[in-house]
């Protein structure tokens, strides 16, 4: 059984390194209101910006997601952050 990207992002959010409420708060904002692709984005944009690091197994379930959800843009260059 497959789960629909909004559980899946909604997963991937809540085991992401993000730890600022206010754009944890915006990400379910958006999952709320049908916009999985632009709640993945805004996630992505601020591991990105805010330099957190990330497990290469959760960067993989991040370039999953962005290949399912045709975003591949949403996870150049995180990479950069992944630790061992």
């Amino acid at each position: 059984m497959s789960l629909s990207s909004r559980a899946r992002v909604a997963a991937l959010l809540e085991y992401s390194p993000l730890t600022s409420e206010a754009v944890i708060t915006d990400v379910r904002h958006l999952l709320s209101h049908g916009e999985e692709a632009l709640a993945f984005d805004t996630m992505c944009s601020w591991i990105y910006e805010d330099a957190l690091p990330i497990t290469r197994q959760y960067h993989a379930s991040l370039v999953a997601m962005a290949d399912e959800m045709d975003t591949p843009r949403s996870v150049q260059r995180l990479d950069e952050l992944l630790i061992d």
